[in-house]
C-alpha cells in the first residue's frame, strides 16, 4: 500500500525570498527611521501564512467538481468526491458521477464516504487519549493489558507493545486467519477468541521492523477494550466522534437498509462498474472501517492542524507524527516535501470497492482528501493521487496570486 502522493519538491515562496534580499541591503540610516518601522511592518504581514484562509472558495470547488466529472465521464469511477481543508474546516470542495452505478442519483457533497486504512490514524488517536488518562501508557505490553492472554499465546507475543502495533513493529502479519471464525461471539470477545487462535504458534516475523499490518491494529484496539471494558466502537463514539461533533461516522457499510441514500462501494468486471456490499468482518474495524461526510473527517483532520483542541494535549498528538524510525507513526505515514515547508501526514485507505487519499500539510493549515466509491487497482490509486496532486496545486498557486 502507497501511503505518500508524490509531488515535485518546490519553494512556494519566492516572494519571501525577493523580501529577504531587499532587507538585507537596507542602509543604516533606514534601520533608524520611520520608513524602515513602515517597512518591517509589511515585512511580518508578507510573513504571515497565506494559507491562513479558511472562508469557502466557491472557485476552487467548481474547477474540483470540473476536474471530477472529467474522471467519472472517462469511466474511470462511478463516483468521486474531493476537497481542501483548514484547521477551521472545508475550504472547498466538489463531487461528481452517482452514488450507485446506473441509479442516476448524484454523489453529493454531503454523502458520507468509507476511509478504509485511513481509519488507523482515528484508532492511534483514540488510544492517545487513553495514554494520556493513563489507563494505558506506549510500552504497555501486549499480556499487562490483557493477563488472561498469558497461558494462552505463545512467549514470542508477550513483550508487543501497544507503540509496536500501532507502528506496525510487532512483527505480526498483515491479516488474521479465520477472522470471520469468531462473528457468533459479542465483539470484544470475538476480537479476543481472534487473537488466541492466531498467537499459538511462534511469531514468524521479526519485531522491531516495519511490516504492515492490519491485525495489529485489532489488537490494540482489544488492548483498549480490555483495560476500558468498552467496545473499540464505543470507545470511537465517546472519545472521538461526539466530542469533535462528527455526527456523521459510523462503521461498517454507509448504506444500513439497501437503499441508495448514500453511495455504494463498487468493483470493476468485465469494464463495468459492479455496486457491492463486500465489507470486511466487524472484528477488524479499528483497522479500516470507520465512514463519516468529508465534513466531519476534516474535523478529525484538524486535530493536526490546530493548537489547540477538545479531546487531546498537543504532545500526544506529536507522538503519533513521530516514526520510531522509517516512514510510519501512529496511524500516519510521515514526509518532509519543500513544497509543504516541513512535514506531510499522509495514508490511503481501500477494502477493495472504495478507495480514499489524504495528505496533510501541517505548516500550510491544510488537507486534500480524494474518495472514490470503487476500487479498480490498475486506475485508482494513480488517478486519486493524480487528483490529490491537482489539489494542492490549484491551492497554493491561487494563494501565490
Amino acid at each position: 500500500m502507497n501511503f505518500f502522493v508524490s509531488i515535485p519538491k518546490k519553494d512556494m515562496f519566492l516572494g519571501m525570498k525577493v523580501v529577504l534580499k531587499h532587507i538585507n541591503v537596507v542602509s543604516p540610516q533606514l534601520l533608524l527611521g520611520r520608513n524602515f518601522l513602515i517597512s518591517l511592518l509589511t515585512f511580518f504581514i508578507f510573513l504571515h501564512p497565506i494559507y491562513s484562509q479558511t472562508k469557502p472558495e466557491p472557485l476552487k470547488s467548481k474547477e474540483i467538481t470540473k476536474t471530477l466529472k472529467e474522471i467519472v465521464n472517462s469511466g474511470k469511477a462511478p463516483g468521486m468526491i474531493a476537497a481542501i481543508s483548514s484547521s477551521e474546516g472545508v475550504i472547498a470542495i466538489g463531487s461528481a458521477g452517482e452514488r450507485k452505478a446506473g441509479s442516476g442519483i448524484a454523489f453529493t457533497n454531503n454523502d458520507v464516504v468509507h476511509l478504509g486504512s485511513c481509519t488507523k490514524a482515528m484508532t492511534a488517536t483514540m488510544i492517545a487519549t487513553l495514554v494520556s488518562e493513563g489507563k494505558l501508557s506506549w510500552d504497555t505490553k501486549l499480556i499487562e493489558a490483557i493477563p488472561g492472554l498469558k497461558n494462552k499465546i505463545h512467549a514470542d507475543y508477550h513483550k508487543i507493545t501497544l507503540w509496536q502495533l500501532l507502528t506496525h513493529r510487532a512483527g505480526i502479519p498483515k491479516n488474521p486467519t479465520n477472522e470471520g471464525a469468531f462473528s457468533s461471539k459479542e465483539i470484544r470477545k470475538g476480537r479476543l477468541a481472534i487473537i488466541e487462535d492466531n498467537f499459538k504458534s511462534p511469531s514468524t516475523y521479526e519485531i522491531n521492523k516495519f511490516n504492515y499490518s492490519n491485525f495489529g491494529y485489532m489488537i490494540a484496539a482489544c488492548m483498549a477494550e480490555q483495560v476500558t471494558g468498552l467496545s473499540w466502537e464505543v470507545l470511537m463514539k465517546q472519545r472521538l466522534f461526539d466530542p469533535l461533533g462528527m455526527t456523521s461516522a459510523g462503521f461498517g457499510n454507509p448504506n444500513k437498509n439497501k437503499s441508495i441514500d448514500q453511495p455504494w462501494g463498487h468493483h470493476k468486471n468485465s469494464s463495468k462498474w459492479w455496486a457491492s456490499e463486500s465489507y470486511y468482518s466487524e472484528a477488524g474495524r479499528p483497522a479500516g472501517d470507520i465512514y463519516c461526510s468529508i465534513a466531519d473527517w476534516a474535523k478529525f483532520i484538524s486535530l493536526q492542524l490546530s493548537i489547540e483542541n477538545p479531546i487531546l494535549e498537543r504532545k500526544y498528538l506529536d507522538k503519533l507524527i513521530e516514526p520510531p524510525e522509517g516512514f510510519y507513526a501512529g496511524g500516519w505515514g510521515v514526509a518532509e516535501h519543500n513544497w509543504a515547508k516541513g512535514i506531510t501526514l499522509s495514508h490511503t485507505g481501500t477494502n477493495e470497492i472504495w478507495y480514499a487519499s489524504l495528505i496533510v500539510a501541517p505548516r500550510l493549515d491544510r488537507a486534500y482528501v480524494v474518495v472514490t466509491n470503487s476500487c479498480d487497482f490498475s486506475v485508482t490509486e494513480n488517478i486519486c493521487s493524480e487528483m490529490i496532486r491537482k489539489l494542492i496545486v490549484m491551492d497554493l498557486d491561487t494563494n501565490q496570486k
